[in-house]
């Protein structure tokens, strides 16, 4: 049955005056969208045709609209676009428009939106998205007689109500997007032993009008070509209707097949995953589905990472109805996750640094130049440097001698330099991408800034923490503010990011930088106290559990952020701190290989084949490796993966283990000190780990024989 949508009075998105056929308006697409902006202008759609032909040809540049068959959808959302529209062309020659299979485009439909469309223009248009998927839509189409004639087709698809006597048997009889409640299908799939498939999966483009729903479209199409169920989420602008998490319970495999990052990734963890482009589910959605029936039995498949252990059953919740300590819980760590990659390529240039210059490379920061120097001109060991006052004048002088000279000291201080540049990120990174999860791209800007202030005022990462969500949170502020239709456009590039950035970049100069800077000057103290004391053990207890509980999710990112963030301090605190978050994130991984290796009979043949490769993953430092043991088994797996961390990690703070590098496992064991006390704390928290695996599993496994005989 078609899905009835309530209008609400909402007037056609398609009339006569929209539709031109056998148009001939160049060569090009240019020309074509051009064209159509004129049309729509024309038909009392647009306010000019300048400006909505100049916003739809600027995302015609970030990706090609053609797609096969024939069809090619240029779309935009605009300020110049007075009510959703549909503009169309039949053209007599056909135009290229970058379709996949090479075919030049003869049908063009213009999707012209309003910059503010809301969620009903939304679902319309995205009917007509799934509509050219059908052969028999576009036929008739190609087909028509007449501009009323074309009116009637699609307004049929994505309007029907708006027909005398609502949906035609046509219309009634095509086959549309399948509510996401609707979990079952009769038909087995082909080669599965009689059982059901189950596929699932998201969708989403830029736009979040056209290529969304045509891929979920193709998708659910191919899936239905193959005898299985495929239900996909059509994350699209508007209101997003999540699939039904029973149905992501049951179902053996995700397609993501999009441009944005997926909403609510969590709800799919430890799940076999297709990941791929917007574009390629609309080329060859066929392929999609046959990989990812393929993956279903392939334990080396690709998982969906997740971001607790076990996923999260429900569905992600519409923003307007998120609690805002979880909205501000996803903004943290959307922080955290866009800041992470800064730490690991900063810290591993670091560290590659003194491998090549040796430690005392650092003495050399801020005091010499290495555009100094070449390849032809290589340093040597010594370098004076001058010591100036304040006035100018020359006071003395300090001479610099290091270990190492020539290359291998020319080279190791270019990486050190870089190292440091993208360790400079960190903090800006944080609370800009802090802004940006509370207030979307108006954000981004001001979110930097704040965190270039709180490093300026000394409030070190605490100072970004807070000035990343106090941008965030005045930023969504402005961005909720009625303004004029004239000002809109300037809104989020002008008026959001430089409101903020004055206001809450006053706020941290004026107010809150010295309380902040306290606060971390105090921390740092605290850490270095603790880890020079007794309670550096505890310290090192509480980092490995907080690493081993949710392996990459919220808790474990919180304590690498702590491990992380105290490195550019350089001390030796920060550097055992550090070690105790690496090696304690290193068990889970090599525990669970361990474990099948020692008892296969206790685990599916899956897990056993994901044991194989999971013990490279823990020598990495990818904690990830577990999820999948943890999410079928979570009431075992994770308590046995804690209690190794904990030993971890106090044995590593005990032996006073410090680790340079942010990253990298046993492959950066060069920037480790005392090496043998961290592959030793690693070895203790392995063996605990995958004892207490294999003596909870073979309870379970011994109460499962008995329940069965």
């Amino acid at each position: 049955m078609t899905e009835t949508i309530d209008t609400g009075g909402t007037g056609p998105l398609i009339i006569p005056e929209l539709v031109a056929l056998d148009a001939g308006p160049g060569t090009d697409k240019s020309d074509v969208i051009t064209y159509l902006a004129g049309v729509v202008a024309g038909a009392g759609r647009a306010d000019g045709p300048e400006g909505l032909a100049a916003d739809a040809l600027a995302r015609e540049s970030t990706a090609p609209t053609g797609i096969p068959g024939g069809i090619a959808i240029p779309h935009c959302r605009s300020e110049h676009v007075l009510a959703a529209s549909l503009g169309f062309a039949r053209l007599a020659e056909p135009v290229d428009f970058g379709a996949a299979d090479g075919r030049a485009a003869d049908l063009i439909f213009m999707i012209a939106a309003p910059a503010g469309a809301d969620d009903m223009h939304l679902k319309l248009l995205a009917k007509l998205a799934r509509g050219l998927m059908r052969a028999d839509f576009t036929d008739a189409l190609r087909s028509a007689d007449s501009a009323e004639e074309v009116v009637r087709i699609v307004t049929e698809q994505v309007q029907p109500e708006l027909l005398e006597g609502g949906a035609s048997a046509e219309e009634a009889s095509a086959p549309t997007a399948p509510a996401p409640a609707a979990p079952t299908t009769s038909a087995p799939a082909a080669g599965s032993g009689g059982s059901e498939r189950v596929i699932v999966g998201a969708t989403s483009c830029p736009t979040g009008i056209a290529h969304t729903f045509m891929a979920a479209e193709a998708l659910e199409q191919a899936g239905s070509e193959r005898g299985i169920t495929v239900r996909i989420e059509g994350q699209g602008s508007g209101r997003i209707d999540a699939l039904d998490p029973e149905l992501i319970k049951r179902a053996d495999a995700v397609v993501f097949a999009h441009d944005l990052p997926v909403k609510g990734r969590e709800r799919f963890a430890g799940k076999p995953v297709i990941d791929v482009g917007v574009k390629a589910a609309v080329n060859d959605a066929g392929s999609l589905i046959d990989r990812a029936l393929a993956a279903i039995d392939d334990p080396a498949a690709q998982r969906v990472p997740a971001g607790v252990a076990g996923g999260q059953d429900a569905a992600e919740e519409d923003e307007a109805s998120v609690h805002w300590a979880r909205r501000l819980q996803r903004a943290v760590m959307t922080g955290v996750s866009y800041m992470i990659p800064f730490v690991a390529a900063g810290g591993l240039l670091i560290a590659l640094g003194f491998l090549l210059a040796g430690y005392d490379v650092a003495n050399l920061y801020g005091k010499f130049s290495i555009t100094d120097y070449s390849l032809t001109n290589l340093p040597g060991h010594e370098f004076v440097h001058t010591i100036t006052n304040s006035a100018g004048d020359v006071v003395g002088t300090e001479t610099i001698t290091l270990d190492r000279s020539g290359l291998p000291l020319y080279l190791g201080w270019a990486f050190f330099l870089l190292g440091k540049a993208a360790m400079g990120f960190l903090v800006p990174a944080l609370a800009g991408y802090i802004a940006f999860g509370l207030a979307g791209r108006p954000g981004i800007a001001p979110g930097f800034a704040m965190g270039v202030v709180a490093e300026a005022v000394g409030a070190g990462f605490i100072g970004g923490l807070i000035g990343g969500i106090l941008a965030g949170y005045f930023a969504a502020w402005l961005a909720g503010l009625g303004v004029p239709r004239w000002l809109r456009g300037l809104m989020p590039v002008v008026v959001i990011p430089l409101g903020t950035t004055l206001v809450v970049g006053g706020l941290m100069y004026l107010v809150l930088g010295r309380p902040l800077a306290s606060i971390m000057t105090g921390m740092q103290n605290g850490l270095t106290s603790m880890s020079e004391g007794g309670a550096s053990i505890l310290l090192g207890v509480i980092l490995g559990l907080m690493m081993c509980f949710d392996l990459g999710g919220p808790v474990n990112k919180a304590a690498y952020l702590f491990g992380t963030a105290g490195l550019a301090a350089s001390t030796t605190a920060s550097f055992e701190i550090m070690a105790a978050v690496m090696a304690s994130g290193m068990v889970p991984p090599l525990a669970v290989s361990l474990a099948t290796f020692l008892r296969p009979r206790l685990f599916t043949k899956a897990e056993v084949e994901n044991g194989r490769s999971s013990w490279l993953l823990g020598l990495s430092f990818i904690s990830e490796g577990a999820i999948p043991f943890a999410a079928a088994d979570p009431l075992r797996v994770i308590p046995a993966t804690m209690a190794g961390g904990a030993v971890t990690g106090a044995l590593t703070m005990a032996l006073h283990v410090g680790s340079r590098a942010p990253h990298g496992g046993l492959f950066v064991a060069f920037a480790i000190t005392n090496v043998v006390g961290f592959l030793l704390a690693i070895l203790a928290g392995v063996v605990v780990t995958a004892a207490l695996v294999v003596v909870l599993k073979g309870l379970g496994h011994r109460k499962s024989a008995a329940a069965a005989a």
